[in-house]
Parts: C-alpha cells; sequence; structure tokens
C-alpha cells in the first residue's frame, strides 16, 4: 500500500521501559494531519499511563478498525534489556517500529512529514536522530498521534503479560503486568526469578518486600 506521508504524521511511544519483567515494547502510529476522532463513544483522549484498562482497549479497537490510522509495534525482550540496558533497547524497538511501518506502507518520500517521538525516544543509536525525527519531552501529553502510540504500545504489551500469565501463573503477570507491585515483589521474594525477569533489575531481588 502506498501512502503520501505528507498528509500523515507518524507519532511513537514505549511501554515496558520500568517493568521488572517482559520486553518493552514501541508502537508507531501514523495518522493525518490534524486527526481527531469524534465519536462520541470514545473515552477523552489521554496517554496510556492515565487511561484505564477498559478504556484503552476501546481506543485501541477503534485504532485497528480506522482505515485511515497505521500502526506497527516491536519489542525487546529480558536477554538483550539485560545486554544493552532499557534506553538502547527502546530505541532499538522504536527504529524496528518505524521501519516496519514505513514498509508496510511503501513510503518512501520520508522527508515530507515529521516523526515525533516521546520523552527519550530515539530512531538512531546514542541520541542520534534522522533529521525527519523528533524527540519531544512529554510528547504523549501534547501530540495525538504519541498518544495513540502510547495507547497501541500499552495494550499490546499487556496482551503479552496476561498471555505470560499461563505460562508463569506463580508471578500473576495478568494482574500487574511485570511491573513493581508489591504482589510481584513478594512473589519474586517467594520463588526467585523467572525466565521472563530482568535479572539486572533484580540484583538485590530478595530485599524486594
Amino acid at each position: 500500500m502506498s501512502v503520501d506521508l505528507s498528509m500523515y504524521i507518524i507519532g511513537i511511544d514505549e511501554a515496558g521501559r520500568g517493568s521488572l519483567a517482559g520486553p518493552v515494547v514501541v508502537a508507531a502510529v501514523l495518522t493525518p494531519r490534524n486527526f481527531y476522532p469524534k465519536r462520541t463513544a470514545l473515552p477523552k483522549l489521554k496517554d496510556s499511563k492515565k487511561l484505564s484498562s477498559i478504556q484503552r482497549q476501546v481506543w485501541f479497537k477503534y485504532l485497528k478498525s480506522h482505515p485511515k490510522v497505521f500502526y506497527a509495534t516491536a519489542r525487546v525482550y529480558p536477554r538483550k534489556i539485560e545486554k544493552l540496558n532499557i534506553a538502547n533497547c527502546a530505541n532499538i524497538a522504536a527504529a524496528k517500529a518505524f521501519w516496519t511501518l514505513i514498509s508496510k506502507l511503501d513510503i518512501k518520500n520520508l522527508e515530507s512529514s515529521p516523526v515525533i517521538l516521546d520523552g527519550s525516544l530515539y530512531l538512531g543509536s546514542k541520541g542520534k536522530q534522522p533529521n525527519f525525527a523528533k524527540t519531544i519531552i512529554r510528547g504523549d501529553e501534547k501530540f495525538i498521534s504519541i498518544k495513540l502510540a502510547s495507547i497501541v504500545a500499552k495494550v499490546t504489551r499487556d496482551n503479552y503479560m496476561i498471555s505470560l500469565h499461563r505460562k508463569y501463573p506463580l508471578y500473576h503477570f495478568d494482574r500487574h503486568k511485570g511491573y513493581g507491585t508489591a504482589l510481584h515483589r513478594n512473589r519474586i521474594n517467594r520463588f526467585g526469578p523467572a525466565q521472563t525477569h530482568r535479572l539486572t533489575y533484580l540484583k538485590n531481588y530478595r530485599k524486594l518486600a
């Protein structure tokens, strides 16, 4: 599918940066310029962290079915996070999600539309950015495309963590999604880390309770 990128904008955001387990997931979302959903049944659009799980699912379902919204996601798993650190891995996932989206839509005129990334995300290594992309502090509070990317990344990651619960039921990943809640810390203290935990985050896991 070919897209005239001059009519669109791409927002990129991540989920799972601070999680004790599971991957970091990044989403790249392409929307028309000046896009704003007008369906009254939708919750107010906010960064994913400020929406309930049900509200995020409503938005995700809407985005999946919208004919002018396109997205791609990418993830990096715990072993690579341990080796390269979370910042580098988030950037790797951002670049992969972006180029997957570009490839899927057969986009070639990258210079004609802005690509905006939230916070500390970059498409290049060591904080470098191609000239068509820009990192914006608190972009998930300012730009619709980044807010939508945060929702896609969060829902995609949450669904993955729910699937992990079936493999590692002792840790209740379906409830805390890998973040350092009291329940999760208790499970780590009791059973030790699972294969899906980020061990560099858990050097003192026995003291987490």
